[in-house]
Parts: structure tokens; sequence; C-alpha cells
């Protein structure tokens, strides 16, 4: 495959010297680029052009492009120069400016040079196809730190998380048993959520959720950092009142001690994350993987995996442009309601709101009216409802709930023992 790959880069800059007779970067660097975004791909990789890195120094640079892990941890940067260039000169000029020497590959479409932790670890002429493929290989191999502590961090996840489970199972237990204060404050809760979220919830239902909320609250907290708009959701608050009841201090901290580990790690990659978009990818991923640890079974039969942002975007475009062919208005148009019937982490609502986000006045109105989700499962029900929020007050600049999430409860269709639910919302044609 990497030989196929660096045959049609070949061929693909031959092409495009002759037909430009240039070697001008902006103009030959298109046969490199589509080699590497090929590489990527077939290693589940992103390539993104012109991604902004904070150097050191706190300035912003722009590499050329920038492989991304789904994390959206980067791991590793290229630079494209002109064949005429002094490819070393350049190379050092990059680095006085603060581009990163962990994982950066230089090239002129003739010569080639591999940095790593700082030092050079290779370098090839571009026409040499077992050469390029090793240096190409020793690139795309490499792994960051960052990335390294998150797949140990997941594994410890893994072993340490039945044990955490079973201590905060039995300490709500004793809550519900002794603590007369929890009891009220559960019950309020029970009451809340049933008239908010869905008639047919239950006490288990609200453990459950307790847990949940309990276990990530700290992903919340750091993937979306611009103030406490995850203490103000309606759900998130009655939550941490619930959860101050029982579970503060030093027992918090006891408690959730083995799973320190999982949470660095997630902070750590959470820092690097610069843009809402990245946000959206970054707290899917989290969440899938949390949720196939914390609930395998369920996992499993919910079908826990989810529509890569790049198509959801695609299914908005499309359903828009259909929406004016077909009824002569624009999906952002009153009188347009829009469903999400399985809205997962809330990615389509997001990306419906960012779609919409050049017309403020008509967003505004559509997000408070029109626009319309469901989801069976309380954990994803729970990061929606924080991950639409969230990107409604990126966009517009506030915070306002959104009041049409619903949760509707699974039936267990092999049981024939369906759970009831009602929806509260009215849809107007």
């Amino acid at each position: 495959m990497s030989q196929l790959l660096i045959n049609a880069f070949h061929t693909e800059l031959a092409r495009i010297q002759r037909m430009t007779g240039s070697t001008n970067e902006q103009t030959i660097r298109e046969a490199f680029k589509r080699l590497l975004h090929n590489w990527s791909r077939s290693r589940n990789l992103d390539l993104v052009t012109e991604h902004p890195v904070q150097t050191p120094q706190g300035k912003t640079v722009y590499p050329d492009g920038t492989v991304l892990y789904e994390l959206r941890v980067p791991l590793g940067y290229w630079e494209a120069k002109d064949t005429k260039d002094d490819l070393d000169a350049e190379i050092e000029d990059k680095f006085r400016k603060g581009y990163p020497q962990d994982n950066i590959l230089f090239e002129n479409s003739a010569d080639a040079v591999l940095y790593q932790n700082r030092r050079e670890v290779m370098r090839c002429s571009m026409t040499d196809t077992e050469q390029l493929g090793a240096l190409l290989d020793l690139f795309f191999e490499y792994e960051p730190e960052a990335i390294k502590d998150f797949r140990k961090a997941v594994e410890t996840f893994k072993t340490d998380l039945p044990a955490v489970l079973d201590a905060l199972r039995g300490k709500i237990d004793t809550a519900y048993n002794d603590n007369k204060s929890f009891t009220k404050a559960a019950a309020h809760f029970l009451e809340h959520v049933k008239s908010t979220v869905n008639p047919a919830l239950q006490e288990a239902d609200v453990r459950e959720m307790l847990i949940q909320h309990i276990l990530t609250e700290e992903i919340f907290s750091h993937v979306f950092n611009e103030g406490d708009f995850h203490r103000e959701n309606n759900i998130a608050k009655e939550l941490y009142a619930l959860e101050r009841e029982f579970f503060t201090g030093a027992t918090k901290r006891e408690t959730l001690a083995a799973l320190n580990p999982y949470y660095a790690a997630i902070r750590a990659n959470a820092a690097q994350i610069t843009g809402h978009g990245e946000k959206q990818t970054f707290l899917k991923v989290i969440y899938e993987n949390f949720y196939k640890v914390y609930n395998p079974k369920a996992a499993d039969r919910l079908g826990v995996v989810y529509t890569p942002n790049e198509i959801v975007r695609f299914m908005i475009e499309g359903a828009d442009w259909l929406c004016h062919k077909h009824f002569g208005k624009s999906m952002i148009e009153p009188g347009v309601d829009i469903l999400d019937p399985a809205t997962g982490t809330g990615t389509f609502i997001c990306e419906l709101i960012e779609h919409f986000a050049g017309q403020p006045a008509k967003l505004a109105q559509k997000y408070k009216e029109e626009l319309h989700a469901n989801e069976v499962a309380i954990l994803p029900y729970y990061v929606a409802n924080l991950n639409i929020e969230a990107t409604y007050a990126a966009v517009s600049g506030q915070f306002m709930e959104l009041n049409r999430l619903l949760m509707m409860l699974q039936v267990d269709f092999r049981k024939n023992q369906p759970r009831t639910f009602e929806c509260n919302t009215t849809f107007q044609d």
C-alpha cells in the first residue's frame, strides 16, 4: 500500500510540474498533501491544513499540515518549501519561530527531513521510493506522550471502574437509607426530571443519572471550560445539588482516586483543544470510550458508535438544499420543524446550530421553537443536553436552555415488556 501511495505521489508531482512549469511551494505541495492525506486515512487519522499551534512563547503558528488523532491530539506536522529553497536554512528559521519539534516533516518535493524529539532522525531524496516510505513510516509510527498516557489511562479505567461503581452504589444505598436530607432531595429531583424529561422515570434512573453525573463531571469541567454553563443547565444544577447531600470533600476524593489517571489524561488532551468544533469530536470520542467501559452490554445493544461530524455536515447541507428545492424555503426559515429522533451526544443539533450561525435572529427563534431531539439512554441524553447548550452559547454569546430535548425510554421487545413514555412537547405543522 505505501509503495502504491508513493508511486501515485511521484506521478501527481510530475503531472503538476509538467502542466505548470512551477517549483513554487503553493503549486507543488498539493501532490505531497494528497500523499499525507491518503496515508493518514489508511490509519484512521486526519490531515488538517493551516491548523493553529501554540508555541512555548505564546504565539500561534500555522504549519502547512497537522496530522491529528480522533481525539484531536496532533501526531505530527508537515511543512512544505520551494524546491529552490535552502531546506536546512528554512528549518532553522521555523524552529526559531517556535514550530514544534516533537514530530515534524520538512520537504521541498526534492528532499525530505524528519525531526523527532528535537533532533534530525532521517533525511532522504523524495525520488527514492523505499527511503521515503521508511521516513513516512517513522513519522506515522510516532506516538505522542499524551496519546500513550491516554491509552494507559483507558486500560486502568477498565480495570478500576467496577470497584468505583460498587463503592458509589453502596454510598447511594446508604444515603437512601440513612440520610433524610438526601432522600428528600432525591425525591425532589425525581419529580423534577419527571416533569422536564420523562414522566416514566423511576428511582433506579435517578441512581444511574447521579452515578453517571459524578463520573463524568470532571470530563465536562475540562472540555467545556468557558464558564459555568454545565452548572447552569437545569438537569446539571439539580444533580449538583443532589450530589452535595452525600458526596463531597474527602469522601469524593477517596472514592474517585483510582480514576485520577484517566481524568488527568483527559485534562492533558482537552488543554490542546482550540475550537468548539474540535470539542464536539473530542467529547464524542471520550463518551464512546467511557460508555463502552461503564456499560458494555448497553453500548453494544444501543450501538454506541456515532456518525462522523463530516457526514453530519453533509446530511445537513443536503437536507437544506432539498428543503429549498421542494418546499421553497431553507431549514432556517420559520415554520420548518427539525427533529433528531436519536440524538446521541447531540452532534446533529450542534452542527445545525453551527450551520445557522450566520443568521443569529432566525437561529434564536429556531432554537427556542423548532429544534426537537430525543434520546433513549440517560447518559447520552445528559451529554447531549450540555453539549447542545454549550454550542448555542459559543455561537450566540448567551446561554439558553434547550427545552425540546426529550428522553424516551427504550422498549425491550425481547422481554415483551415495553416501558411507557409520554411526550410533553407540541409539534406543529
